[in-house]
């Protein structure tokens, strides 16, 4: 390429942090400007904060716009006046408006943790993992005004490893999303990869992550529970409850595993109690407790919990 790319970047969490840094020094890069959701307040004194892309944005001092809707005309008429030849976004949080899709000559184009059309939406990585599919990766693709619907430009693809959780995934995919972009723009740009439209077959949904979502249902086999552990740790956690007055209270499962059993026991209930697992009964075969946070307590091996709670059964 002889020339440099006139490049906007839109993203907001740790995600698209790292692909902004990867990208942030390469040679065919000039970053005119980086875009971020608005600050948001957080701690416990709920005091504004900076996304990760913002944060980066300051610390290299590259010009940081924080528009409340993309879709804001003052906001478009300022990137219009960039005239950057690519908008690359990664995870920024908003659906993108026709009349900014348009301003790129090169189109706006969208680096997405799966292989689409498997998993459009919000949480790609929680969702694969919970589903347990064998693999994943990541897809750069030209934007439409659909949710992760454009033709896609190209893939890397990865196992997913069998005790791999969202956060270690996420921080895998992440890199190979950088690996994506610094391989696949430049050509792109030369008009060496066409755009190829995403198959009507195949798609799957991957919406929000709610706190419901982290809660085990006893009644379900137990190698689906365990990949829900694992999809949504660190949050919203995986979590149960258990037998309190007045009330049940929440035991949040932060570590455990699949165990093969032929024991017949309604779901929830304790098998065995041993002192480095909590065997409770599943669907079909059994889940192994072995870390776990009582509500409002601290997190601990099974063992010291077991010793003040004498368990018969979780809900």
């Amino acid at each position: 390429m002889s020339s440099r790319l006139r490049l906007v970047f839109m993203g907001t969490p740790d995600l698209a942090r790292v692909i902004l840094d990867g990208i942030a020094s390469e040679p065919w890069v000039q970053l005119d400007a980086v875009v971020s959701q608005p600050d948001r307040p957080s701690g416990r004194h709920l005091h504004p904060t900076p996304s990760a892309v913002s944060a980066a944005a300051l610390a290299r001092g590259l010009p940081l716009l924080r528009p409340d809707r993309a879709r804001d005309p003052g906001f478009i008429s300022r990137i219009q006046e960039l005239k950057p030849d690519v908008i690359l976004v990664a995870a920024y949080g908003q659906l993108l408006p026709r009349a900014l899709l348009e301003i790129p000559r090169l189109g706006c184009l969208n680096v997405h943790t799966s292989l689409l059309p498997r998993w459009r939406g919000a949480a790609p990585i929680q969702w694969a993992i919970a589903s347990g599919d064998a693999e994943t990766g990541v897809s750069l693709m030209r934007m439409d005004e659909g949710l992760d619907t454009g033709p896609v430009i190209a893939t890397r693809r990865t196992p997913i490893g069998d005790t791999e959780t969202s956060a270690a995934l996420h921080d895998r995919l992440a890199l190979l999303g950088v690996d994506l972009v610094r391989e696949e723009i430049p050509p792109y740009a030369a008009g060496l990869r066409t755009p190829v439209p995403q198959p009507v077959d195949g798609v799957t949904l991957a919406p929000k992550i709610t706190r419901e979502d982290g809660r085990l249902d006893w009644t379900r086999p137990a190698g689906e529970l365990a990949r829900r552990l694992r999809a949504f740790t660190p949050w919203p956690g995986a979590h149960c409850s258990i037998p309190a007055e007045p009330r049940p209270k929440l035991l949040k499962v932060h570590s455990a595993h699949l165990v093969q059993t032929a024991t017949r026991a309604e779901p929830g209930t304790v098998i065995t109690r041993e002192p480095n697992g909590l065997v409770v009964a599943c669907g079909t075969d059994a889940l192994v407790l072995t870390e776990v946070q009582p509500e409002g307590g601290r997190r601990m091996a099974i063992r010291d919990f077991l010793a003040g709670h004498p368990l018969e059964r979780l809900a």
